[in-house]
């Protein structure tokens, strides 16, 4: 996670000393932020080598696991909180993936790139997949399998039968909360089941 708007964001949302569950935690710098500002414990998880080892140099503890295999080896509500931070628009099901979220987890946080925001709308009536900061890929080199708007998630979480519990949306260093899937370029949301 590079963005640190979106660490300090994302990390108001984790109640201080709880049990968090970080999926596709990258180089774990939420996570040590989580234990060093929020008194945090739990994992990370994540599949890349490279990644793996800069958490361990973190002090994070993590596992090297495959997030489409599941979440089966923990049990339900065994995290007070689960993360998905630009995690989901990676995954082949991600609503098999949000519902497990919700079962290990007594909460959830969701953030990925808002495909609404304003310049990508632009960019697509142009007739060009849009490449931005949020999303920096061309359409033929980018390892999202999806996107997702506001509105895509929040009828997401119903049909899950999550309860969100906050949202808002994020664009350089600035919380939205007016107009956000048009004005943010990441979605953020907080749920519970």
């Amino acid at each position: 996670m590079a963005d640190p708007t979106i660490l300090h964001s994302i990390a108001r949302l984790v109640p201080p000393g709880s049990r968090v569950l970080d999926l596709g935690c990258g180089d774990g710098a939420l996570m040590a932020h989580l234990q060093a500002t929020r008194q945090c414990t739990g994992y990370g998880v994540e599949i890349d080598d490279a990644k793996v080892h800069a958490c361990l140099k973190r002090g994070v503890n993590v596992l090297q696991l495959n997030l489409e295999d599941g979440l089966n080896m923990f049990g339900d509500d065994a995290f007070d909180v689960v993360l998905q931070i630009d995690t989901l628009q990676h995954l082949r099901n991600a609503e098999t993936m949000l519902r497990e979220t919700a079962r290990v987890g007594r909460s959830g946080v969701v953030a990925f790139p808002n495909f609404a925001h304003w310049p990508n709308r632009l960019a697509v009536l142009q007739g060009r997949m849009p490449v931005t900061k949020r999303l920096p890929y061309q359409w033929y080199d980018t390892p999202n399998i999806r996107v997702g708007t506001f509105a895509d998630f929040e009828v997401l979480a119903r049909s899950c039968g999550l309860s969100i519990t906050d949202s808002f949306g994020l664009h350089e260093g600035q919380e939205v909360r007016r107009f956000p899937n048009l004005l943010a370029s990441t979605a953020v949301f907080k749920f519970n089941n």
